[in-house]
């Protein structure tokens, strides 16, 4: 189809300047604004809606694995910080704190929350006493800030929105089952709500987050070929129970320490979106996080009986809980057309004077950016179907294209090549932190998770028995 978008001139080119297309779409589309303050964002309600609909799904996901949400104090103490030594080294240079308040200078400083693993493990060394407390499963939706050199909207800002889960349990066996099965969790959500098919598996020692045992994460291509980690889960074992006197009165008599998991994603999975589905004309949300699933454009609207048919069906679909909008402004419908192809909306349907006397409607699809002809006697079904279907289309999209983009490589030069070429690279590694420091060095490019199952004769660097085969990436 020849690109007929009037906007597309406003965007710049995805294949040429991504990171300069990455911030037109997120501004023009309504997504954010800069803050005031450098590194902040406003998220404008477009871009909220999104978020919305994300804490919905995943909330849901939740509470059916018996997490109960709460919320904890945004200003911790910084003496917490001070407990558990590899956190307080991982996070310093990202606090912000606070030293003044009511005009006096405080007795201890203040940090705003980077995350809460502190606060959390003090108050759950209160309200754990006996193991038929256990295990304690809660979550939070709240904000953090990690002050960032170098950001941009929803993929690094100072102040972001995300969930928090904590959890605290008997064994190491339970902890560790925790932090897997919340991995799942966000595995099934990425690809059935997001359509974003992820890779799955632990990180290295020197990716995990400061002050757990092991960090296991799940990672997405992007539309450069670069990965984005789109969320993580941590198994902290007891660093944070000794830590923080996380303890109960067992079975036998005697006091033992919890074993303690986290995990989260954040308002990054919008950024995840944009630059995994994307194209030249803009968004392409998919269907179950889409703020407007259907838009509605009217043609020939002062015609009689155009728009009061527009209506109905507008209020036909919403009635079936389909998330529609009528766009009955007076701008040109090439007008609303690319503004809505712009906005990502799955679908958008056309009717016009010729269309309901024949008893049909011209239906859009934004991911394949094709034209059908539909009737309208069974229209509610009809869009509900073609919703289901561009959901389950771009995933298989998506996954076939970061299947055809995953390569391996036996020497260093090869992995350079393959991330040039904006791929995801498989290689044997012997497991050493130089060897992992120097293919950054030469190549620009993190280990991201190991490839669980799989093996390999050598390490590309030093060429002694690899101990793991892992996905290597440039990385945002």
């Amino acid at each position: 189809m020849a690109n007929d978008n009037q906007f597309v001139n406003q965007i710049a080119d995805i294949d040429k300047d991504f990171p300069q297309w990455y911030t037109d779409v997120v501004i023009k589309t309504g997504l954010v604004d800069y803050g005031p303050v450098k590194g902040t964002m406003v998220i404008r309600p477009y871009g909220y809606a999104i978020w919305e609909n994300i804490q919905r799904e995943l909330d849901r996901r939740f509470r059916e694995t018996g997490h109960e949400n709460a919320y904890f104090p945004l200003l911790i103490p910084m003496s917490f910080f001070t407990k558990e030594k590899e956190h307080v080294e991982g996070f310093a240079p990202e606090v912000a704190v606070v030293t003044h308040a009511g005009g006096e200078e405080l007795a201890e400083p203040l940090a705003i929350r980077p995350t809460s693993e502190t606060i959390i493990g003090t108050m759950y060394s209160k309200w754990l006493q006996s193991y038929r407390d256990l295990p304690i499963k809660i979550n939070q939706w709240c904000n953090v800030m990690r002050w960032e050199k170098t950001t941009r909207p929803f993929l690094r800002t100072s102040e972001f929105l995300w969930q928090e889960g904590h959890t605290v349990h008997a064994t190491e066996e339970e902890a560790l089952e925790e932090t897997k099965n919340m991995l799942g969790v966000y595995k099934e959500f990425a690809e059935n709500c997001l359509a974003i098919p992820v890779l799955c598996g632990r990180k290295t020692e020197k990716e995990k987050f400061a002050g757990a045992v092991a960090t296991y994460g799940m990672e997405a291509m992007m539309h450069d070929g670069k990965s984005l980690q789109a969320g993580t889960s941590h198994y902290l074992g007891q660093n944070f129970a000794k830590a923080f006197e996380i303890k109960y009165l067992d079975k036998d008599g005697t006091q033992k320490y919890g074993y303690t998991t986290s995990w989260g994603v954040s308002t990054r999975l919008i950024g995840a979106i944009i630059m995994a589905h994307g194209d030249q004309r803009g968004l392409c949300l998919p269907p179950v996080v889409a703020p407007v699933q259907a838009v509605i454009v009217p043609i020939a609207a002062k015609k009689e009986g155009v728009l009061q048919a527009c209506e109905e069906l507008k209020n036909k679909l919403a009635a079936a809980g389909i998330r529609v909008k009528l766009d009955n402004s007076d701008n040109s419908p090439g007008w609303k057309f690319n503004e809505w192809e712009m906005k990502g909306v799955p679908l958008r349907i056309e009717l016009g004077p010729r269309d309901i006397q024949a008893g049909n409607a011209v239906i859009f699809r934004r991911d394949t950016l094709s034209k059908d002809v539909y009737t309208l006697e069974n229209i509610v079904d009809t869009v509900k179907t073609l919703l289901d279907t561009v959901q389950k289309d771009m995933l298989e999209s998506s996954r076939k294209r970061r299947d055809g983009r995953i390569i391996s490589a036996s020497t260093v030069q090869e992995l350079l090549d393959g991330v040039d070429g904006g791929n995801f690279v498989k290689a044997g590694w012997c497991g050493c932190r130089e060897c992992e420091d120097l293919i950054k060095e030469k190549t620009a490019a993190t280990a991201r998770v190991f490839a669980e199952g799989e093996t390999a004769e050598e390490c590309i660097v030093c060429h002694k028995k690899a101990e793991h085969v892992v996905y290597f990436a440039r990385a945002y």
